[in-house]
């Protein structure tokens, strides 16, 4: 599982949780919204931290993949990395070669 979707279910999760308690208290139900999302909020940044550590090096592992995938489409592009190749190519190639007839 990716750590981006443990931190996000994890998150969904202490939401729930937080709304669950708030909504035995006799208030408004933008209120108790309000409340749970802060508290959840406030929870997850202590509770989450190893989770949200684990996606954010997932994130910079994808982001120097990416970073290094362009700078070799650039420089393939530019033809920066092409090998050198013979200096006198045979312009016409060979014909192929048939085999003989035997069955005369």
């Amino acid at each position: 599982m990716s750590a981006a979707l443990k931190y996000t279910l994890g998150r969904i999760g202490l939401f729930v949780a937080v709304l669950a308690g708030l909504w035995l208290i006799d208030m408004n139900v933008f209120l108790k919204l309000m409340l749970a999302l802060v508290f959840s909020a406030a929870l997850s940044f202590f509770l989450l931290r190893g989770w949200r550590d684990e996606m954010a090096g997932e994130i910079a592992e994808a982001a120097e993949r990416r970073r290094t995938e362009k700078e070799r489409l650039r420089s393939a592009l530019a033809g920066e990395d092409q090998t050198p190749t013979d200096p006198t190519p045979n312009p016409t190639p060979d014909p192929p070669t048939q085999a003989p007839d035997t069955e005369r």
